[in-house]
């Protein structure tokens, strides 16, 4: 029988002070096979996903993976608001989530090494796991979901947003442009009911999937795309991104799935096949099974 979840709020040592809300799934068994982190993507999506961010945490839970999940500053039930977030803000709230997983298990592998630890990002969450990962000090192996080809992609799809409610009222025209000026006059602008503020959006314009460099061992990158065609092959942007993963050092693996784009759907969506290949994938058995060296 797996462990309840435990929800509770992370103090934050730093200057943007206040708690981040936290939902931790302890792994099943007496050992836990790695220390997962969640982090969620941007804005809306991250409403969106709520549902399968759940359902895989406690499917590696029930497999033995102690989960983590983390609302950053400004989003669902931790402080501050959404207008208040820089994009290094959230990167060092990644890296506190990732303290508190380290710290809660050490004592329960008192005198041997802590399991394996994974950054799972959804969406923009892996541009934050691959920049947070840069400022830990050990290794840490990735789980990304729908990766973004990049930060300056995913903030004009959002900005656009703008564009096309005002395409409605008759009003677009120059809207864009308007939202630049006003960002970069030092400016917050709003944008389907979240305040953009600069520090948050010239991060994420800026962020990118590059590796971090260094990799001690062999650590992993499992990259999931997700697609309901049957004739799907992965993105050219995933090709040369698992590309640039594999010649810093990575052991890559990329998964193409079938199923809905659920982080941005109307109504909201399951991806069973994504949870399922998603827990087959981090099992150390995996590579065995598909005859991987």
């Amino acid at each position: 029988m797996p462990a309840q979840p435990e929800a509770f709020f992370l103090p934050v040592d730093s200057g943007q002070g206040g708690q981040r809300f936290c939902l931790h799934h302890p792994g099943a068994g007496g050992t836990v096979r790695g220390l997962v982190l969640y982090i969620h993507p941007f804005a809306e999506e991250m409403n969106k996903s709520r549902r399968m961010a759940a359902l895989q945490a406690r499917a590696l839970a029930n497999t033995g993976y102690a989960v983590l999940q983390i609302d950053l500053l400004g989003c669902g039930d931790s402080s501050g608001d959404f207008g208040d977030a820089t994009w290094q803000t959230w990167v060092s709230d990644v890296a506190l989530g990732v303290r508190w997983l380290q710290k809660r298990w050490a004592s329960d592998t008192e005198g041997q090494s802590l399991p394996p630890l994974w950054l799972w990002g959804l969406r923009a969450g892996c541009l934050l796991a691959a920049q947070a990962a840069t400022q830990l000090k050990e290794p840490c192996n990735f789980l990304f979901w729908q990766p973004p080809s990049a930060g300056k992609t995913l903030l004009q799809q959002f900005l656009r947003l703008k564009v096309a409610g005002d395409m409605l009222g008759g009003q677009s025209k120059g809207v864009m442009d308007a939202m630049r000026q006003t960002l970069a006059a030092g400016k917050s602008v709003e944008v389907a009911g979240y305040r953009l503020a600069p520090g948050l959006t010239t991060g994420l314009e800026s962020a990118d999937l590059s590796p971090p460099m260094g990799a001690h061992g062999t650590p992993r990158l499992e990259w999931f795309e997700v697609s309901t065609r049957d004739d799907a092959t992965l993105s050219p942007m995933g090709v040369k991104a698992l590309s640039q993963w594999q010649d810093a050092g990575f052991d890559v693996r990329s998964h193409l799935v079938n199923g809905p784009a659920f982080w941005q759907t109307t109504e909201i969506e399951d991806a069973p096949a994504l949870v399922e290949a998603t827990t087959a994938a981090v099992m150390p058995s995996s590579r065995a099974q598909r005859g991987d060296p």
